[in-house]
Formats: structure tokens, C-alpha cells, sequence
């Protein structure tokens, strides 16, 4: 069986944040941040990865519910207003950051995570 979808997107975002954090260390000289962004943007994936091999329905909530904590984190890094001043339209295509987890008006990311958490707690 394949990989699912909210795991491949989140290993592509997951790097997509560290080509930034890179960016961000090397260009611009910022360390503190950065280091912030990096932590919990990778931390989606390895969340979600994680809950892949969960011992029970509970341990699969839980990871995946800090996984969507670690979204709500990385978004917040991104929309500090560092960001908006310290990363040029430019930069952002350079990372590939043009936000992969938005997929129309729904944020994929919280969308998916959180609706399979409401569905397990449902059906406990």
C-alpha cells in the first residue's frame, strides 16, 4: 500500500522548512527564531509518522494531535511579522514555502489531522 497523502506532504514540508531555516541562518543571521520554525515544522511529520506505528487508538490520537499542535506552531512562526520583514517574496519561492499545507480555503494540514482525530474520539 502507499504512502498516504498527509505524510508525503508533510516529509515535503518538513523540508521545505529546513531549506528556510537554512536560509534564514546563512542570509539574514537568524538564529533564535529560526531554530523555533525548524523544531516545529519537522516535528509535523515525524508526529504523523509516528502514529503510523501507534500501539493503540489512544497513542494514535495522541500523536497526531500533537502533530496538529506543531501546525498551529509552525503557522504562528510564519506569520510572525519577522517573517514578513526578514523573508522577501523572493526567498520564499527559493524555500518553496508558498504555504503547501492551504488547499483552497481548508488548511490541509489541520483539516485532515484534526478530522481523523474527531473521527477515532467519535468511535471510541
Amino acid at each position: 500500500m502507499g504512502e498516504s497523502l498527509i505524510l508525503r506532504k508533510s516529509l515535503d514540508f518538513g523540508i521545505r522548512i529546513v531549506r528556510l531555516y537554512k536560509h534564514l541562518r546563512e542570509n539574514k543571521r537568524e538564529f533564535v527564531l529560526s531554530k523555533q520554525l525548524l523544531r516545529s515544522g519537522t516535528s509535523i511529520g515525524a508526529n504523523l509518522r509516528e502514529a503510523k506505528y501507534a500501539q493503540s487508538k489512544g497513542d494514535f490520537i495522541s500523536k497526531n494531535s500533537i502533530a496538529l499542535k506543531e501546525a498551529a506552531e509552525t503557522e504562528y512562526w510564519l506569520e510572525l511579522d519577522f517573517c514578513k520583514i526578514t523573508i522577501q517574496t523572493a526567498e520564499w519561492r527559493f524555500c518553496k514555502i508558498k504555504n503547501p499545507w492551504n488547499s483552497g480555503k481548508n488548511d490541509f494540514c489541520k483539516v485532515t489531522i484534526g478530522g481523523s482525530i474527531v473521527t477515532l474520539q467519535n468511535f471510541s
